[in-house]
């Protein structure tokens, strides 16, 4: 197995490697069933992505393009559901945070220079730990929302709800 490492790289860096990759995969996973759980708390007519589809953030490679569509539906998803509900919220909720995230992971896939690339690891998991406590946060106040006025509350003629 060794035979098609490079040179420089030991048995024990390869192993490091692995573990690291598997790691990351995990990490991965728990972030994607953060979005499934909060895409399945939004009525079907709000969704502009299925919760299935979180799922691909978990993918590699793959999800280097669909971080960025994940950013954008969510955010637009939430939106649409606070909007029906006419809860206070900023509009397209988590979508900032979800777009730079998005962006320095696909900065992070890119070859540069080791310095530039430490940097940029350095914001991805920072802006990543944020967007997945925003989405977190969101999906608490949207469950919170559900518990008080139910599944199929509709805010048409009411006063904004304030939790």
């Amino acid at each position: 197995m060794l035979d098609i490492l490079p040179d420089n790289i030991t048995g024990d860096m390869a192993l490091y490697m692995l573990i690291g990759g598997i790691i990351r995969i995990i990490i991965w996973i728990f972030f994607a069933l953060t979005l499934y759980r909060t895409l399945k708390l939004i009525k079907k007519e709000n969704l502009c992505i299925l919760p299935s589809q979180a799922w691909f953030v978990a993918v590699p490679i793959f999800n280097i393009y669909w971080n960025f569509e994940v950013a954008k539906r969510v955010a637009d998803s939430l939106n649409n559901e606070f909007y029906d509900r006419k809860v206070e919220v900023e509009e397209k909720p988590t979508q900032k945070w979800g777009l730079i995230f998005a962006w320095t992971f696909l900065l992070s896939n890119i070859p540069l220079p080791l310095f530039v690339l430490t940097i940029i690891g350095i914001l991805h998991f920072v802006y990543f730990i944020t967007y997945w406590v925003k989405v977190n946060e969101y999906k608490t106040l949207l469950r919170i929302h559900i518990e008080h006025y139910g599944e199929d509350y509709i805010a048409d003629k009411k006063e904004k709800t304030e939790i």
